[in-house]
């Protein structure tokens, strides 16, 4: 409790000086009074630990969830979301205005969307921050919610993460976390149909029904949360709490899972969510490329790296990206028609949300919030925010986007704030709104197309969550804008999932004449084809700006990584079709023995087949290697 509060002291100190502003001092009091007079604090430090760990190797950690709602958490270190009201604040004289009439415009939304300032005291340039979130959305208006805190750590990194609770801990005091797949209802029909007919006996639909019914929801088979982790206490035994067993029953493993399903034990043992995202990652390959010498400019990876936090969260040129296409120097039709600069950018890449960047017509980097809440929510823009945008009746700023909104928005209208608590409650949760609820709110003032709106939404998004996913993405944005190459070497690294050196990489004419074929297949095309056509139109975006890709060398290729060579992009070895991982991998090993003789040592050296070698040799991989170690007279 001690070490919790020392260390969000410490922070709150060095960015907003002692004493603190009162607004800051007051949140802060709150929240850590909840957390340790319930006894959270322990779940926050273990946070701590895990995050510490891995910004220390190198890898960023998103938060998830609502933990952005939490001062705390980010005084902390946990996230980087600041749910404080927008202020400004001064790093060196450590001068703040949370209340200004300037800043008090921005209520509700985001501090980086406020304009530059400089610091009235010492002259230096004021550090813009807060994105308005209540803690209550978090650990409930009472301060008693047990807290869910999931983070986002790079999938590269996600094992390191999931060992070092071992070290947390103690091993043998860590478990992944169990899951159970059960029976639907419609295999449960075939298997009952089966049983009857195979034993010869008619029964009705009504009886069938009725077995089906008792059959479904039966466990079929176990499995592993992706990153779930249950810690058992010191002294305690697992098999008091569940029995465990290997995943899939392979001895050989070192992970046990909980045989139970987590679900039915996380009320007893704490459960940490130890989740794998590309976010992370491709933060982590942009700094390194950057930072590489391979890049022209003043960072280098030993002492003056690129750091991706240093990017501003409100240039104008990525801003840009979300109204057109000229912060890329391209224009719709050189990339199939896409109005806008987003593609492949997290949060904002697919058609869906792309079509709700044109309807919305976002300016901020809180618009950018509200989007993503939009987009992830559950009949709160189509047939609701979409049409109240185009009618006129609501703007991106003001329509329902995340949860948090909602009391935020009725308590500005004088809602008591408990109640206005209870209304987000049952509104994100799909439950509606009670007709004593919907007098309360015309009373204030709250007009018909909002409650209109509150009724139809299912599920609604936290603002933490879409911060946190925002600040990522954008950032990743900037490099799209600003270090292109870097951009697209990562992107086609980590996040393509069908990349084709054959299809993609012969240039320009090639490509479209591929899409051209995916494309009039409409709806028959494969899911392989459509995964293709989505990696494909952001090869087409980066050739229309001017790059190129480099020819596969087989001596110099990585095996899951594009490299930046000569002002141009190498494609990784696993990027030719057919070899998998550990194939390249194999190539990769084999080319580093020493050259190779011939094809046929290349296929002894590396075990890759016959018909990739042809593959590869039809694409001009070999050069002129030859065929077979042999020697013919007719050579001479």
């Amino acid at each position: 409790d001690i070490d919790l509060r020392n260390m969000c002291y410490e922070k709150a100190h060095s960015m907003y000086g002692d004493p603190l502003p009162p607004i800051v001092e007051e949140r802060l009091e709150h929240e850590l009074h909840s957390i340790i007079s319930n006894g959270f604090a322990v779940m926050y430090l273990i946070a701590v630990k895990l995050v510490h760990k891995s910004n220390e190797d190198g890898y960023m950690v998103g938060s998830r969830g609502s933990v952005g709602s939490s001062f705390v958490a980010t005084m902390s270190g946990i996230t980087e979301v600041n749910p404080l009201s927008p202020h400004y604040y001064c790093k060196k004289c450590h001068y703040s205005d949370f209340d200004s009439e300037e800043v008090r415009k921005f209520a509700g939304g985001c501090g980086w969307d406020m304009p530059d300032r400089v610091c009235p005291v010492c002259g230096e340039k004021l550090i813009k921050d807060g994105f308005d979130i209540p803690f209550e959305t978090f650990l409930g208006f009472k301060g008693n919610k047990e807290p869910d805190i999931d983070l986002n750590f790079s999938g590269d990194y996600q094992s390191n993460a999931h060992k070092y609770t071992e070290v947390i801990f103690g091993a043998g005091q860590t478990f992944r976390a169990g899951t159970v797949g059960t029976l639907a209802d419609k295999t449960a029909f075939g298997y009952v149909k089966n049983y009857y007919e195979e034993h010869g006996q008619g029964k009705r639909k009504c009886e069938i029904d009725r077995i089906v019914q008792g059959c479904t929801g039966i466990r079929r088979s176990t499995g592993q949360h992706p990153g779930g982790i249950i810690v058992l206490p010191h002294g305690e035994d697992i098999n008091s709490f569940t029995p465990v067993q290997h995943p899939a029953n392979d001895m050989t493993t070192d992970i046990i899972t909980t045989h139970f399903d987590y679900h039915s034990i996380d009320h007893n043992l704490l459960k940490l969510d130890i989740l794998g995202h590309d976010d992370p990652t491709m933060i982590k390959a942009l700094e390194a490329y950057i930072s590489s010498p391979a890049m022209e400019n003043e960072y280098n990876e030993t002492d003056h790296p690129f750091v991706a936090t240093d990017i501003p969260l409100d240039d104008q040129g990525v801003m840009s990206l979300f109204h057109d296409t000229s912060a890329l120097g391209i224009t719709p039709d050189d990339i199939g028609g896409c109005p806008v600069g987003c593609l492949g950018i997290p949060e904002f890449g697919t058609d869906f949300v792309i079509q709700m960047v044109v309807d919305t017509k976002p300016q901020t980097l809180s618009d950018l919030i509200r989007i993503s809440g939009l987009s992830h929510g559950t009949d709160v823009w189509l047939n609701n925010a979409q049409d109240l945008i185009k009618s006129g009746k609501a703007t991106i700023s003001t329509a329902i986007c995340t949860r948090d909104d909602i009391m935020i928005y009725l308590i500005g209208q004088g809602v008591e704030s408990g109640l206005a608590f209870t209304i987000m409650e049952s509104v994100r949760k799909g439950k509606g709104l009670r007709d004593e609820w919907i007098t309360t709110m015309k009373e204030h003032g709250v007009p018909d197309w909002y409650i209109w709106s509150c009724k139809k939404i299912k599920y609604m998004f936290p603002k933490a969550h879409a911060a946190a996913y925002v600040m990522m993405a954008y950032r990743i944005a900037w490099f799209k804008v600003f270090q292109p190459l870097a951009y697209y070497g990562a992107y086609f690294s980590i996040r393509a999932t069908a990349f084709s050196y054959e299809l993609m990489c012969m240039g320009k004419e090639k490509l479209e004449f591929y899409m051209a074929e995916i494309r009039k297949k409409g709806d028959a095309a494969s899911k392989k084809e459509q995964d293709t056509l989505k990696d494909m139109r952001i090869v087409q975006e980066m050739y229309a700006r001017g790059y190129d890709f480099m020819p596969i060398d087989i001596y110099r290729a990585k095996a899951h990584r594009f490299q930046i060579i000569e002002g141009k992009l190498m494609p990784s070895i696993d990027s030719i079709e057919g070899l998998g991982d550990k194939a390249a991998d194999a190539v990769v090993d084999a080319a580093v023995q020493g050259r190779f003789l011939s094809k046929d040592d290349f296929r002894d050296r590396t075990k890759v087949s016959k018909t990739v070698i042809d593959l590869m040799d039809k694409l001009g991989l070999f050069g002129d290697i030859p065929q077979s170690n042999q020697i013919s007279l007719f050579d001479f």
